[in-house]
């Protein structure tokens, strides 16, 4: 037969230390992050109530949308606006113009705002506070639209590509804080490392800095992106051909297509007016969402980098 242990257990430390007490935050700090919670709800409804119009606009009747009867969600369910747009062979064309200029700016400027943004971030650049200067002086100051369309005419490039990619190539804002990120995240001790190793220069900042540098690649991408999908006035100053027109000044087009002249009234059925009208309201909304889905899609896959690569070449400049 097995024998007890007759010895005193020794106290389970859980069950004789004494119960947490919960540090109850001062009145002022509750009132504080209630008040923060009522202000970024009323931000998020302001953001999201536009978009869930436009969205139940495109999907609604063209008199629920004028009479104003559709205020949140679609009434009378319609696809005539989109199927309008696909009447037009030019959405297609333009769709396909705007992810190429929108590509290329992205890769352009990108690599030369990580090379400018880390020859910039270096000691050892001579002139390195003269160059920074040169470019903060172009944010202030700017040559204007007409010399901006002579050198564009002057370097040959009207009416091809180039004229929507390299005349907006470099943003001066994002070279400042991609140089910024590269003074906060790559210390010099690193690159002196890698020079006792042997490593060159240029393996350095390929092997090193690029793999270090995610975020703010990512937030470069996206901006540079954005900003080329987004652009139209380029193209008016500088396309003349049609097949070369971005998406953006497409959707112009068609906008003035279906606009009535208020000189031709007089002559004019007022239901066809007002048909007319309707039919252009109801476009207005299916281009907003035509142009907004490549946006939408792309900004997922790179919150992460992107909210990271912006906090941290902003903390110092």
């Amino acid at each position: 037969m097995a024998v007890l242990s007759t010895e005193p257990r020794p106290p389970d430390v859980r069950e004789s230390a004494p119960p947490r007490r919960r540090i109850k935050d001062p009145r002022s700090d509750r009132i504080l992050n209630v008040v923060l919670v009522v202000l970024l709800v009323l931000f998020t409804l302001t953001i999201v109530y536009p978009f869930v119009y436009i969205v139940s606009a495109s999907l609604s009747t063209p008199a629920a949308v004028s009479s104003g009867e559709m205020w949140l969600w679609p009434v009378g369910f319609s696809l005539d606006a989109y199927q309008a747009v696909l009447d037009y062979p030019a959405i297609t064309r333009g769709f396909l113009n705007s992810i190429l200029y929108s590509g290329a700016a992205m890769l352009i400027g990108t690599a030369v705002t990580v090379m400018g943004g880390y020859a910039l971030s270096r000691a050892d650049l001579v002139g390195r506070n003269f160059f920074t200067l040169v470019f903060v002086l172009t944010m202030m100051f700017s040559g204007g639209m007409i010399p901006t369309y002579l050198v564009v005419r002057d370097l040959g490039m009207l009416n091809t590509i180039w004229a929507m990619i390299i005349p907006t190539a470099v943003s001066v804002w994002q070279l400042i804080v991609t140089r910024t990120f590269f003074q906060t995240t790559i210390p010099h001790e690193l690159l002196e490392c890698s020079r006792i190793d042997g490593a060159s220069d240029m393996r350095f900042f390929a092997q090193i800095v690029m793999p270090l540098s995610k975020p703010i690649i990512a937030v470069n991408l996206l901006l540079y992106g954005v900003a080329t999908w987004n652009a139209y006035f380029n193209g008016l100053i500088y396309l003349t051909d049609e097949e070369l027109y971005p998406l953006q000044l497409v959707m112009r087009n068609i906008l003035l297509e279906n606009a009535f002249d208020p000189s031709d009234m007089a002559n004019a059925d007022p239901e066809r007016i007002a048909a007319m009208q309707q039919l252009a309201d109801k476009l207005k909304y299916a281009l907003i969402i035509i142009a907004s889905v490549p946006p939408l899609i792309a900004y997922p896959f790179v919150q992460k980098h992107f909210v990271k690569g912006m906090m941290i070449g902003s903390l110092k400049g």
